[in-house]
């Protein structure tokens, strides 16, 4: 099938609709065209006769992930999509949103996945109001975008030129969780004005520089993947974190980030160890002499897989969450008792 504009597939629909035909219809960027992607598609096909889908323009893509995204350009994307067999009609959108496609097309059906609630939905109401429906399919398991880059980056690293790098001495690393560890806990932190240091953080920080360890924060943002909040509102917070560390001589070697929530079942997030291998490949560290400090049981979990020394401090969450079955190394009250504990145990 060849991909038409909005315009060009409203004759096609009508005609469709004549013939009593139920259309449904869905929309998503579909970089890097995976598994995960195909099996949304076919479970969304079941629920109607005709199924038409919306792909992201790239220049809404980057607004929404980034500059580096996509990383295929949209007339392949467009062109791919269009050829898959569950697939009757495709084109491309720019809106933010998927209220005018729906206004235009007034599908029976309008397809997300399960991983957001109706209430995140602004085209909820709208299918309602021309008496459609709106139906969250089950997250199907497959691949992300995110984590085929991401696993590109580490499984081939080895091929970029790292010879300086591995003529240096490997360092020792303390990776950190932020929210709960590092600042007060907030659910979907986004806004600088809620972003406050914990006490004897500045303190256990300086310690572990004082003894050379480098410091990594690796921190899940699932409110990014699930719409809460922007990726540069999570910058944001981050400048101000770095700013209140810099006026106290304290400096982050790194931040790494997970955007996804659970359903996306990508290797950057916490318990899976895909950031802290990148930062292992990036800063030259010996994993083996360095340690995890989290607030949640799913930073402990993760340093369990990566053979790390594990603290859990009971700021934060203080492992109430009970995710995982994990046994840290030490349990904590503050970062700077989980510090002390680190340069008494250090190799």
């Amino acid at each position: 099938m060849l991909a038409m504009s909005r315009e060009e597939i409203l004759p096609i629909i009508n005609s469709w609709r004549d013939e009593d035909l139920k259309i449904g219809f869905t929309s998503g960027v579909f970089d890097l065209l995976h598994v995960g992607h195909v099996r949304y598609l076919e479970e969304a096909k079941k629920h109607c006769d005709k199924l038409v889908v919306a792909v992201n323009k790239d220049k809404s893509v980057k607004k929404n992930k980034g500059s580096k995204r996509p990383i295929i350009k949209d007339k392949e994307r467009i062109k791919i999509v269009a050829n898959l067999k569950m697939v009757d009609l495709a084109f491309l959108f720019d809106e933010p949103n998927n209220n005018a496609n729906i206004s235009t097309l007034k599908p029976d059906f309008y397809f997300k996945s399960k991983q957001y609630s109706p209430e995140q939905l602004s085209s909820k109401s709208l299918m309602e109001e021309i008496g459609g429906e709106t139906i969250l399919l089950e997250h199907v398991k497959g691949s992300s975008t995110t984590s085929i880059i991401h696993k590109i980056l580490v499984d081939y690293a080895h091929e970029r030129p790292l010879m300086e790098k591995l003529t240096l001495k490997k360092k020792s690393a303390v990776f950190l969780d932020r929210d709960g560890v590092i600042n007060q806990e907030v659910e979907y932190l986004h806004e600088e004005s809620e972003f406050k240091i914990l006490p004897n953080v500045y303190l256990g920080l300086k310690k572990l520089l004082d003894h050379d360890f480098k410091l990594i924060v690796v921190t899940t943002q699932a409110g990014i993947g699930l719409g809460y909040f922007k990726k540069s509102d999570f910058f944001k917070v981050n400048k101000k974190m770095l700013t209140l560390l810099h006026k106290k001589n304290i400096v982050l070697d790194k931040v790494y980030f997970c955007p996804h929530s659970k359903n996306d079942e990508c290797r950057c997030r916490k318990p899976e160890t895909l950031l802290f291998e990148r930062a292992s490949i990036e800063s030259n560290l010996d994993l083996r002499t360095s340690y995890v400090i989290g607030d949640k049981t799913s930073d402990i979990k993760a340093g369990e897989n990566l053979g790390l020394g594990t603290i859990l401090v009971k700021t934060g969450h203080g492992g109430r969450d009970g995710e995982y079955s994990v046994r840290p190394d030490f349990v904590a009250d503050n970062l700077d008792q989980a510090a002390e504990w680190i340069i008494a145990h250090k190799h």
